[in-house]
């Protein structure tokens, strides 16, 4: 068959219902399936009991779950496969479900605001009628912080392990993670470099956060926690400046902004290290980069992501002497700049 010729619309029907597949995965780790099942495999009846599935549609959900290739079953038999097993296990440090808890908790219905987003140019979250940074409203809520900040722990782990394993950390002493978030970045490059000294920066209320999740993972001798706001304030003088999934949350004057401070603090020789989705190019192929930046419009008033080009530009132009594109894992690509 020629495509060009005999088109059919399979592919057009399976994005424009594609919510289907994603709310049954996202209900799924909403109520724990993939935890409750690590143990091992469990007969239909006992695990819709324990689910506390109705039994109208249970059969039809797990099975949809397996038809997805999220699940495995034997007979009667349900259980994970390697992959949601490794990933959704709320109780295994591999665990990635905190991006979609949120995107089931905030996303989801948010997304659904997209059209009126395109027409106005304005965010859909929770600061829709405020006005105000989103940031705001979910730094004043401890318990929605926490799940934002382990969410974006989710969405970054694997670019993290990629970035701590680079050769380049072997030149330097010293790093500050600047939006750290949880800190899952800080806590991995110490982990993977004992040698290094390292600072997460972020607003004053992430700290416990923070230190919680540095004591976790041994590193709090030398990992530590600095609160600061960085529009405001100068970033830490280091060796290495960190910034994963920070650039794409601000627009272009903010991002100029957020580079040239980090130019200012990093010592001679040192280097920037920025990652997001970032968008090829040709802007063709990276389409969860694309889509990416669709989010930033429902979250952010001026957030979008951007192309390596675009990131080399502004390093650049902020005094950087060379700046490259290095891929790290899935959609994520990191700029890197040397001073």
């Amino acid at each position: 068959m020629n495509p060009q010729l005999d088109p059919t619309p399979d592919h057009i029907m399976q994005v424009g219902l594609g919510f289907w597949a994603s709310k049954a995965l996202l209900s799924a780790v909403e109520m724990g399936v993939f935890t409750e099942l690590a143990n091992g495999p469990e007969e239909f009846n006992d695990l819709a009991g324990r689910l506390g599935l109705h039994l109208r549609s249970a059969r039809d959900y797990l099975d949809a779950l397996v038809a997805l290739g999220f699940l495995h079953r034997s007979g009667e038999a349900y259980s994970n496969t390697p992959a949601t097993d490794f990933f959704l296990d709320r109780h295994k440090p591999s665990y990635i479900g905190g991006i979609l808890e949120m995107a089931n908790a905030r996303l989801f219905g948010f997304w659904n605001h997209l059209t009126e987003a395109l027409r106005t140019g304005r965010p859909q979250n929770e600061a829709k009628e405020e006005g105000a940074s989103p940031f705001t409203t979910l730094y004043a809520d401890p318990a929605r912080l926490k799940g934002f900040l382990a969410a974006m722990s989710g969405i970054s782990h694997g670019a993290n392990l990629a970035i701590a394993n680079k050769a380049l950390w072997k030149n330097y002493a010293t790093y500050a993670d600047v939006g750290t978030a949880q800190g899952d970045l800080a806590v991995q490059i110490a982990l993977a470099n004992p040698h290094l000294a390292g600072i997460g920066f972020d607003l004053a209320e992430v700290g416990p956060i923070f230190e919680e999740y540095a004591e976790t993972n041994r590193v709090s001798d030398r990992v530590r926690f600095e609160p600061g706001d960085f529009f405001t304030q100068a970033l830490p003088r280091v060796d290495v400046i960190t910034m994963g999934h920070i650039l794409h949350d601000w627009d272009l004057k903010n991002k100029k902004m957020l580079v040239s401070k980090a130019y200012d603090a990093i010592n001679p020789g040192g280097a920037l290290i920025v990652y997001d989705a970032i968008i090829d190019d040709e802007r063709s192929k990276n389409s969860f980069g694309l889509l990416m930046s669709l989010n930033m419009l429902i979250e952010t008033p001026g957030g979008y992501d951007y192309t390596g080009t675009d990131c080399m530009g502004w390093m650049k132009e902020a005094g950087f002497r060379d700046a490259h594109v290095e891929h790290l894992v899935g959609p994520d690509s990191m700029v890197v700049g040397l001073k």
